[in-house]
């Protein structure tokens, strides 16, 4: 794939003109049927290059590779990775590596090194982490990507139906668990100073309903937001505004089966619409 060069854009950079489209590139084994790929590490590779060349076609800038759908295939899948987020990345994308890794002390450090140290062989421009051993143990992960100019998205408010139990309970101050980290994250990003977009943001499922789970976003504008669920999952770019009000121009909103489904050759086309729609959209 011929590239731009590589790039390590400050969230707040690609937030600049309100919410920007993500790719997320999850190779199904569905999907790679209809793509005509096998479901192999050399289906899955092939397959993430060719999302991502789409991408970069369709003026997409960020791209999310599901890591477990490379991880399935053992080694070879993850070499297959590396390849896809090192072409991704020297083609001038943002590469979001969709791992939702979390863990304390130095085995956080581990997988904070491995995803974003520059230089290393899955280097990625930022990581989804989740909180749930403690949004203190992320710490090693914070100064990570700090230090190499990286960034974070903490899981928050996720879609699915069993996870509403822990992410709606609440604390002594009567604060949801999910508000509670956006809380945190919020004060994370206000240590840096500044103004504008931090590097440490959350995920929140487009799919459900902020208030419904205690998250107030107004009260976190240093917060990007990372909203997967956008296509098949429910949610629909239209509504983007009814669902995150003025912190629209704060998502970064993923969009998986919903665009891959049309295959490769269609790809980029496809993406240049869901773009234009979104920029309708929030708008409005």
């Amino acid at each position: 794939m011929s590239g731009l060069g590589e790039t390590s854009a400050p969230v707040a950079s690609l937030l600049a003109d309100g919410p920007a489209l993500c790719l997320g590139i999850d190779p199904h084994a569905s999907l790679l049927d209809a793509w005509g790929l096998a479901d192999s590490a050399d289906g899955v590779r092939e397959f993430g290059l060719r999302a991502a060349e789409a991408a970069r076609d369709a003026g997409t800038r960020i791209v999310k590779p599901q890591v477990a759908f490379y991880e399935r295939h053992g080694s070879l899948g993850i070499a297959a990775l590396e390849d896809v987020i090192a072409a991704a990345r020297a083609a001038g994308l943002w590469v979001i590596a969709d791992a939702k890794r979390g863990d304390i002390g130095s085995t956080m450090r581990g997988y904070a090194d491995a995803w974003l140290r520059a230089g290393g062989a899955l280097e990625a421009d930022a990581l989804t982490v989740t909180p749930y051993v403690g949004l203190g143990a992320l710490r090693p992960a914070v100064d990570a990507a700090l230090a190499a100019g990286k960034a974070l998205f903490v899981l928050a408010a996720t879609s699915n139906p069993e996870a509403a139990g822990l992410q709606l309970a609440t604390g002594p101050d009567g604060a949801s668990v999910a508000g509670g980290i956006l809380q945190g994250v919020e004060a994370l990003n206000d240590e840096l100073g500044g103004t504008g977009p931090g590097p440490i943001g959350v995920v929140v499922g487009a799919t459900i309903r902020p208030d419904d789970l205690g998250l107030d976003l107004a009260a976190a504008p240093r917060t990007p937001i990372l909203a997967p669920g956008f296509g098949a999952q429910g949610a629909r770019l239209g509504g983007i505004r009814a669902t995150f009000g003025d912190a629209t121009p704060r998502v970064i909103a993923n969009v998986s089966r919903d665009a891959l489904g049309v295959g490769a050759a269609a790809l980029a086309p496809r993406l240049r619409e869901l773009a234009a729609e979104l920029a309708t959209r929030a708008a409005a």
